[in-house]
């Protein structure tokens, strides 16, 4: 299931980040090679849509981040198609 959020700090030097669900609870992990685009360096605060894996006895972390440019209508569209 796809979720969105923002980024909520990330560590070019370490390679590791954290982003915030849009509908709220902790910060969730996540690693550089988790990016679908790994060329790029997410912002602060910049819009996610990612996948939730569980590691390390059923923690949870963010992989396959996909950057999402502005929310036009299709993203909008493509959201509440995914929440039912």
């Amino acid at each position: 299931m796809t979720h969105f959020g923002k980024i909520k700090s990330y560590d070019s030097s370490m390679g590791t980040g954290s982003i915030t669900p849009e509908t709220g609870g902790d910060a969730l992990r996540f690693k550089k090679a988790d990016l679908q685009q790994e060329d790029q360096m997410p912002k602060v605060d910049q819009r996610f849509s990612y996948e939730t894996s569980e590691v390390d006895g059923g923690k949870k972390r963010a992989v396959n981040l996909q950057h999402q440019q502005g929310e036009g209508p299709s993203q909008k569209e493509q959201a509440r198609t995914q929440q039912g």
